[in-house]
């Protein structure tokens, strides 16, 4: 489904991004984990289209067309979703009429019947409730107002709503007491499929104990320095990135 190869990047000018490979298979869950610095947000800018971060070298294949060429809308139509650390507020526009107005654009290019306002009102009911998030928080200003687990909980709601093919989960558990973690992390799980791939970004090994990968990635120094099983996590939480660092160094 999406496959880097020798990714080089650089953010104002300076390069972050030294050679990253991966391939990610539909179906899979990956698990990229990495001290600060190391370029995690970095590779989300190149995957989503950001302006701020330029590619030098290497190509991205996103379900057999070439990224790299595609607008930042595009990547979104084609079912690339992002969740970010930090979601941006949008002061003045409903939760239900973001969601409705982005499913809709999804359908239309899929040349799909548009779902009226009554209709996506019980669409997005089935899926808010199992997330705990309320008539009350949908008629709200995105995320305007909102605490970091409702923030984030209203994010895989539009995850849930989009039903993108390729989801990126930028430290998801930033900001989660143990209660939200696990009802964001469940919203997840719910949403694996064999034709629905995740990476999955993170500083800590606990969020892997909700949403398992099937590969974990150490990224140190714009390079991935070392691919295992669910206990390289394991072996991160309990020894730290230093070994890595000082190798890459």
């Amino acid at each position: 489904m999406l496959e880097i190869e020798n990714i080089h990047a650089e953010v104002d000018g300076r390069p972050i991004l030294r050679g990253i490979n991966l391939s990610i298979e539909a179906g899979r869950i990956h698990a990229i984990m990495g001290p600060n610095g190391s370029g995690k947000s970095t590779l989300t800018y190149v995957l989503t289209g950001r302006e701020s971060c330029k590619v030098t070298q290497g190509s991205i294949s996103f379900c057999g067309r070439d990224l790299l060429s595609m607008e930042p809308d595009e990547r979104a139509i084609a079912g690339l979703f992002l969740a970010m650390q930090y979601p941006v507020e949008l002061p003045g526009v409903s939760g239900l009429t973001f969601l409705r107005e982005a499913v809709n654009a999804r359908r239309k290019v899929a040349g799909e019947e548009l779902v009226d306002s009554m209709e996506f009102l019980k669409m997005v009911r089935s899926k808010a409730n199992s997330l705990g998030v309320s008539d009350e928080m949908l008629k709200r200003s995105v995320n305007v107002g909102f605490s970091g687990g409702e923030k984030k909980r209203n994010e895989i709601l539009q995850m849930a709503m989009l039903e993108p093919r390729f989801c990126i989960l930028d430290e998801t558990d930033s900001g989660l007491d143990i209660d939200a973690l696990k009802v964001v992390s469940d919203g997840v799980n719910s949403l694996r499929s064999s034709d629905r791939s995740m990476l999955v970004i993170t500083h800590y090994q606990r969020l892997l104990d909700y949403i398992e990968p099937d590969l974990v990635h150490v990224l140190a120094h714009g390079r991935i320095q070392k691919t295992g099983g669910k206990e390289l996590a394991l072996q991160l939480e309990q020894r730290g990135y230093i070994n890595f660092i000082e190798t890459a160094a």
